[in-house]
């Protein structure tokens, strides 16, 4: 299995593109407040799906439909990550209080974290974890500060036999996206059901329609499934800022892409049939691994920036929630599609009552719907 520190994006065919499509103005769009979801549908597949089917032609649906949309044979691939509770409360040895919420895995018990508040946490500085403020259970101290986030980057020492991921379970909680102001919602709500692998402080979103009972019709279906992991984190949500966006750089993410996921996928597109990635992170893992010309087996950090002029390798459609105005998300899903029709889109998700970011509806962005030079096969 390859291991490396970054994969880049390549960027050949990106400067044919009119000048506009590289402008973070022509990614934006209005939407009502209302539309953004606070609490997830239950049961979770019964939220709205709306089906990009062709070049012009697009339907209504409920995610439940899926096993109809899809054929037999083809594959969906998921990302097993499971959300950690990356919100944890603290304070200094003073007894001042502090937030830490970790944003990626560095190793022997180091995370890059961002800190509130963060002035007076130089190097050196300590933090103490715990209820008993005489006997922290756990103890960070700041290394370094980060430039790229106005992080910091901490090292963390259990004060006990717990290990430093069992004590974030008992003393973090699972952070919910901003947007999300006023929610019934649970922590598990927040997880697929097939969440398996610690280590994301974000949910992949798309993957919270899925129910164990769906997911069986799929199978009788004789629609597959594997799995890659993405540790969600700040690559993902971090804004564009760029106003041209050739000038954003993005954070990379760790990534685990199985010799048995790229043995299924190539196994399903030799017998014709698609491979539907499930989420932007899901698309980014396999481009990502695919940047050598062709899909391999890959575990490490992928920082790759997909945007229109992009051409897909490893991908034939795609399973997205809606995502924010000006992300990186939606010049991902742009790429496959257009940027014209995919705004399109969001506005007749708009005007039909769909709701909007990691509680809201889905897309489904089926084969024949995909710009045919955006895929290589």
């Amino acid at each position: 299995m390859r291991d490396s520190s970054q994969l880049a994006p390549e960027t050949d065919s990106r400067a044919q593109l009119p000048s506009d499509e590289y402008s973070l103005a022509a990614y934006q769009y209005s939407l009502p407040s209302e539309k953004i979801a606070q609490t997830p549908v239950t049961p979770r597949d019964s939220s709205r799906l709306l089906v990009v089917d062709g070049p012009t032609t697009h339907g209504h649906y409920h995610f439940r439909d899926l096993p109809a949309l899809l054929h037999p044979g083809d594959l969906l691939v998921l990302n097993d990550t499971r959300v950690i509770p990356a919100r944890l409360p603290g304070y200094k040895p003073s007894g001042a209080q502090v937030e830490v919420f970790l944003l990626e895995d560095r190793g022997d018990n180091q995370w890059l974290a961002l800190v509130r508040p963060g002035r007076r946490l130089k190097p050196g500085a300590t933090v103490h974890f715990g209820p008993n403020p005489n006997q922290p259970d756990l103890v960070a101290q700041v290394l370094a500060t980060d430039p790229e986030t106005n992080g910091r980057l901490l090292k963390f020492a259990p004060q006990g036999s717990e290990s430093l991921l069992a004590l974030f379970e008992r003393l973090g909680e699972v952070p919910l996206p901003p947007y999300i102001t006023d929610t019934a919602a649970s922590a598990e709500q927040y997880q697929t059901v097939y969440a398996e692998t610690p280590g994301a402080v974000a949910a992949p979103t798309a993957g919270l329609h899925f129910t164990p009972e769906l997911f069986e019709r799929l199978e009788e279906k004789g629609i597959g499934r594997s799995h890659i992991t993405l540790h969600v984190g700040v690559g993902t949500f971090r804004p564009v800022e760029a106003e041209n966006i050739l000038d954003h750089k993005m954070h990379g993410e760790w990534i685990d892409v199985s010799a048995e996921t790229v043995a299924q996928i190539n196994a399903t597109r030799a017998r014709g049939r698609r491979v539907i990635a499930v989420g932007t992170t899901v698309v980014r893992a396999l481009e990502g691994a695919a940047q050598g010309g062709e899909l391999q087996p890959y575990q490490g950090k992928v920082n790759l920036f997909i945007y229109p002029g992009y051409e897909y390798r490893a991908i034939d459609g795609l399973i997205t929630n809606f995502h924010l105005p000006g992300s990186s998300l939606l010049m991902l899903v742009s790429a496959l599609i257009g940027r014209e029709r995919l705004l399109g889109l969001y506005e007749t998700a708009i005007q039909h009552d769909y709701r909007f970011y990691s509680f809201g509806d889905a897309m489904l962005i089926l084969p024949e719907a995909v710009q045919g030079e955006n895929i290589e096969r």
